[in-house]
């Protein structure tokens, strides 16, 4: 692939995850094709969905807000969805679905090779590793190296894995809130 633009279109009519059927449109990952750090959420919500853009919502807000507050910017870095479709009335993304957008998904951390990789709540995250018996409050902002296989070509990638809340659950709950922002300010410090 010469560009993400390119990946996209051609995953979207292979993907076979039920979700197209009630989704508007695919929300396709945005920004820095060569970005050092790629924001991962779980899936679009209403306003993704209508627009095509991913966090453009109220969660967008937080995310643009944390990224403001270290000089970073959406240009410079990369954002998407472990999930490329909207799930009726924003519910948890299922594990056949994840499952079903994970070859898009690594095809995006494959064309970029990222640094890091941020997971933007627990959807995204158990897309790495196990979470059993982990709480993302106890993980959220600790960085650990992980191997991906790509699940078709069988490549290998490394990348620093940083868990952390999605920005919609920082927005009643004030210790998620300072976990996030915190997060994000020791991944521009590192």
């Amino acid at each position: 692939m010469k560009s993400l633009q390119e990946l996209h279109e051609k995953n979207h009519p292979l993907c076979t995850c039920a979700l197209k059927e009630t989704a508007t449109q695919p929300v396709f990952g945005a920004g820095n094709e060569n970005a050092n750090i790629v924001f991962i959420g779980e899936a679009p919500g209403e306003k993704e969905d209508i627009s095509g853009k991913p966090f453009c919502g109220k969660s967008g807000t937080i995310l643009n807000d944390a990224l403001e507050k270290v000089k970073l910017s959406r240009d410079t870095v990369y954002i998407t969805n472990t999930v490329k479709y909207r799930p009726p009335a924003n519910r948890d993304p299922k594990p056949e679905e994840k499952e079903s957008c994970l070859e898009w998904l690594f095809d995006e951390l494959f064309f970029i090779k990222p640094t890091y990789i941020v997971t933007l709540g627990k959807h995204a995250l158990t897309t790495f590793i196990q979470t059993k018996g982990l709480l993302l409050e106890d993980i959220a902002g600790k960085p650990r190296t992980i191997k991906l296989t790509h699940p078709k070509s069988k490549k290998n990638l490394s990348a620093t894995l940083i868990p952390t809340f999605h920005p919609a659950a920082t927005i009643y709950n004030k210790r998620y809130r300072e976990i996030f922002y915190t997060t994000i300010q020791n991944i521009q410090n590192d």
